[in-house]
């Protein structure tokens, strides 16, 4: 099991990223929740990470922080509840929100994450609510490939179809974000934090 990288980002294009480590390129995928803090391509940057072996591909996902790492790991434990739609809650709501979330048993505020459905929240509600009291656990996707060089906009509009968004939906969340110049990253910021109001 691959537990954590640390080397030079090589390129970002949310939700993949790649970092060179000593020469070998490690492909990750990780939530916009670690988006958000990542450094510049070019610097230097260390990662937890949890390996998934499919029959297809062995797939790497990173994280920013240990208590995003132990949600992935136990989100992926409920049944019905892959890396792709673990992945897109951590990217849709905090790890403190998520625990709220499932406390005051609010299904309403887990539909509003892309991917998930009524039935998919109340499972989580009902299996996560004996997991949060696990010390182990914190209290509280398809990807759509993104060309290298594209504008800002092009990349999180890609981003948000990666995460499950519809291109309608992703191109409004974008223009509610507000026009002037954004990063790719504080572009995805406000076009989630906007989906989270509605």
């Amino acid at each position: 099991m691959i537990g954590s990288v640390r080397g030079r980002i090589a390129s970002k294009t949310p939700p993949q990223l790649l970092v060179d480590v000593v020469g070998v390129g490690y492909e990750l995928e990780a939530p916009m929740s670690t988006f958000f803090h990542l450094p510049a391509v070019g610097e230097e940057v260390s990662l937890l990470t949890h390996l998934v072996v499919r029959e297809d591909a062995h797939v790497l996902y990173a994280f920013a922080t240990e208590g995003e790492r132990r949600l992935f790991r136990s989100l992926i434990k409920v049944s019905g509840v892959g890396p792709k739609i673990a992945l897109a809650l951590l990217s849709g709501i905090s790890v403190e929100a998520f625990s709220r979330c499932v406390v005051n048993e609010d299904i309403t505020a887990l539909t509003k994450v892309p991917g998930i459905g009524r039935k998919t929240a109340e499972r989580l509600v009902i299996e996560m609510r004996d997991r949060l009291g696990d010390p182990g656990v914190p209290a509280g996707v398809g990807v759509a490939p993104v060309a290298v060089g594209t504008s800002p906009e092009s990349e999180a509009y890609g981003a948000l179809i990666a995460l499950g968004y519809r291109p309608a939906e992703a191109t409004r969340l974008l223009k509610a974000a507000g026009p002037g110049t954004h990063s790719t990253e504080e572009l995805i910021r406000r076009a989630l934090q906007d989906a989270g109001r509605e």
